[in-house]
């Protein structure tokens, strides 16, 4: 939820701070500091808001050769400078920064802070007063003192802290929250992602729950929390500076959006031989061909990816298909199936309630794979088996390229397993070819992106909500376009499944409600227009996207027909385009909404 980035160096690392702060902003945005130290003077900043708030609070002569950085998604504590971090303990010894959540720190603060003047409301400035308070009371060295702190601690962390007597070493640890080293000549970083760090080295080593880890410029120390020495080779992270650079586009994620033919071509390089044969590990695919059931667990637009995909799944493999929220699913668990088989998708890898459900099926030794867009994250690490989904970053907190990556992914994997199994006859003859054509017609909606602005322009340009219907894949699809619009244009938007609306919903139309009807399904397609005439009939400004063979002459946005499973991946994107240009065009931070951020790493 929240970005760390910290360097040692022989030199000053302010600037490498400040540009991983701005790499890491999509984590967190209500507040940012940084802490600098040297031989000869200490410098904490800290502002409320975005990083180029903090930067204009930066002075010329602050100088470091060790610093952390910090931005900032409130968990605890309202967004202000008293609660953003870096924390300092109250006589200064140490200073902290942290990732997560520290469910007993009001028992920790009630047991060792009994005298202390605390400034805000964070469980991070209570971590960082008992560290201080072990070293006062107990003679402790700063690193016994924050090893003795840990010990003590339940819930989730990544630590980055420094002793500000002694900017020769730096310390950091881990449980729950994802972090990582950058190695370097003369230099050494942390970070809660690589891309905070790529702009100085690619080559990274990850640290793992219960680890704990002691910098210099020369050297890196990982020790378990009991002292045992730890030794791991660094890997090198496959990330493309360029391609965090938003370039010529106003916002990311109309840069993402637009990336979807590219995402996926990689797909289909990756997972698919030209002939379309499966490229997937054939032990990966007779697990899950074994299997009586899936269960696919998600979060947000995760989920509604798994709801997309979960019809073809079960069409082709003929293996029934359970999509769940996670964050219900881990504490209300339903009666499983004899052979079950779970799926995770999520696009950090790092989603917490992704994982304390991943963390219960591993104690019942049931198979799992994950599919994520980032190697080496907690999720892929812990699951059995991991697929990545060769998006490249996703930096817009509104997630567009790894929706679509997903269900492409899960298609991919429906077809290998159906062929696993024998069953063929409803699958395509060539799966290739056939994301080969939706790439082009992908292409397609993004250069006719100009009618959808002006749709925008026409329908919601002040409404305060609006209603997205359909039926089949087309209700999976309007539960992603009302989750987008409403999660950066700030419109309440509702998904309806089409047929429900004379269920009740319908009394929430008034004159002007704008709805928005997908029609993709030949079966239900006279269906779900009677529901527009429905709503059309009490003053609502219907809005129709629907495909070539089954258009009107009055319909708004008409899509290029496709395969049926593949109709979703057309459908999404001119309604990623709806939500950003009605985000946009209300002047809002398009990457960064209100109150969100990308990688929810707490429950």
């Amino acid at each position: 939820m929240c970005g760390i980035v910290g360097m040692i160096a022989n030199e000053n690392v302010c600037e490498v701070l400040l540009k991983g702060l701005e790499r890491l902003e999509y984590r967190g945005y209500d507040s940012a500091g940084i802490y600098l130290a040297n031989q000869e003077e200490r410098s904490l900043v800290k502002a409320q808001g975005p990083i180029k708030t903090l930067t204009q609070k930066i002075t010329p002569t602050m100088n470091g050769t060790v610093g952390i950085g910090h931005t900032r998604w409130a968990t605890h504590g309202i967004p202000s400078e008293a609660n953003a971090h870096p924390h300092r303990s109250e006589h200064g010894k140490v200073v902290l920064v942290h990732n997560g959540v520290i469910e007993n720190y009001q028992e920790l603060k009630a047991t060792y802070l009994k005298e202390t003047k605390l400034i805000g409301e964070t469980d991070t400035e209570v971590i960082v007063n008992v560290i201080e308070h072990f070293i006062e009371t107990e003679g402790l060295d700063v690193k016994a003192a924050f090893k003795k702190v840990l010990t003590e601690i339940k819930g989730s962390y990544a630590f980055a802290l420094i002793d500000p007597t002694d900017p020769t070493h730096f310390y950091a640890a881990k449980h729950k929250s994802p972090l990582l080293i950058g190695c370097g000549t003369n230099f050494h970083l942390v970070g809660s992602d690589a891309l905070a760090m790529i702009h100085q080295t690619n080559e990274l080593i990850e640290l793992q729950d219960g680890e704990f880890v002691t910098l210099t410029t020369d050297s890196i120390q990982i020790e378990t929390l009991d002292g045992k020495t730890i030794q791991r080779a660094p890997f090198r992270a496959q990330i493309d500076n360029d391609s965090i650079d938003k370039g010529t586009y106003p916002f990311y994620m109309l840069k993402e959006i637009e990336e979807q033919p590219l995402v996926m071509r990689r797909l289909q390089q990756k997972y698919l031989a030209p002939s379309g044969e499966s490229l997937i590990s054939d032990t990966l695919i007779q697990k899950i061909a074994a299997s009586d059931r899936l269960y696919i667990v998600a979060c947000g637009t995760s989920y509604h990816a798994g709801l997309a995909a979960k019809t073809t799944l079960e069409r082709w493999t003929n293996i029934p298909v359970e999509v769940h929220v996670a964050s219900e699913f881990g504490y209300h668990m339903p009666l499983l199936t004899a052979k079950p088989f779970f799926i995770f998708l999520s696009q950090s890898g790092e989603t917490a309630d992704s994982r304390q459900v991943l963390v219960k099926i591993n104690q019942q030794n049931l198979p799992s794979l994950t599919i994520t867009n980032v190697p080496g994250s907690t999720l892929a690490r812990e699951a059995n088996d991991a697929l990545l989904l060769e998006a490249g970053p996703e930096i817009a907190v509104a997630s567009t390229k790894a929706y679509t990556a997903q269900i492409t992914l899960l298609t991919i994997l429906a077809d290998a397993v159906a062929r696993q199994k024998g069953l063929v006859e409803q699958l395509p003859k060539n799966l290739s070819q056939a994301l080969s054509l939706v790439e082009e017609q992908m292409t397609q909606i993004v250069e006719e992106k100009e009618i959808i602005h002006q749709i925008v322009n026409d329908f919601l340009p002040t409404t305060r909500n609006a209603f997205f219907i359909g039926r089949g894949i087309d209700y999976a699809v309007a539960l992603e376009a009302a989750l987008k619009l409403k999660e950066i244009s700030y419109i309440q938007a509702e998904g309806f499944a089409a047929g429900e609306l004379k269920h009740g919903t319908i009394a929430l139309i008034e004159t002007g409600t704008p709805v928005i009807g997908l029609i993709t399904d030949d079966a239900t397609a006279s269906h779900t227009r009677g529901n527009l005439e429905e709503v059309r009939s009490r003053g609502a400004k219907t809005i129709v996207l629907t495909k070539k063979s089954l258009a009107q002459t009055t319909d708004r946005f008409i899509l290029p027909d496709a395969p049926d499973y593949l109709m979703s991946l057309i459908a999404i994107l001119p309604l990623q385009l709806l939500a950003y240009y009605a985000s946009f065009e209300r002047g809002y931070d398009v990457d960064k909404p209100r109150n969100l951020a990308k990688s929810v790493t707490v429950e």
